[in-house]
């Protein structure tokens, strides 16, 4: 029994996959037999191009964030931040303003 390894395509791959099943006279079965493919996985493709548009394919495990969403994770990065530096300056004060005894 052999085990397949699954195998990888990098994002530019993927794009120029999904143009080529696009253009005129060109099935989505032609294309996939030619680079080797299954036609499901550039189905797959196709949709995920469709609904993502510019952000499809960001590769290695990496959501696609817009410029909108990446700054508001940034700035919630920022917030839970200062909020931790708040908490620590909490409990300084109160263990060094306690009365010496």
């Amino acid at each position: 029994m052999s085990v397949q390894q699954r195998r990888k395509y990098d994002s530019d791959f993927k794009r120029n996959a999904v143009q080529l099943s696009k253009e005129p006279g060109r099935t989505v079965t032609g294309v996939s037999d030619n680079l080797g493919i299954g036609k499901d996985i550039l189905y797959r493709w196709r949709r995920e191009q469709r609904r993502k548009e510019g952000l499809a394919f960001p590769g290695n495990g990496k959501e696609a964030l817009t410029s909108q969403q990446q700054q508001i994770r940034d700035l919630e990065k920022r917030l839970k931040d200062a909020e931790m530096e708040r908490d620590i300056l909490k409990k300084a004060m109160a263990i060094f303003s306690r009365a010496p005894q």
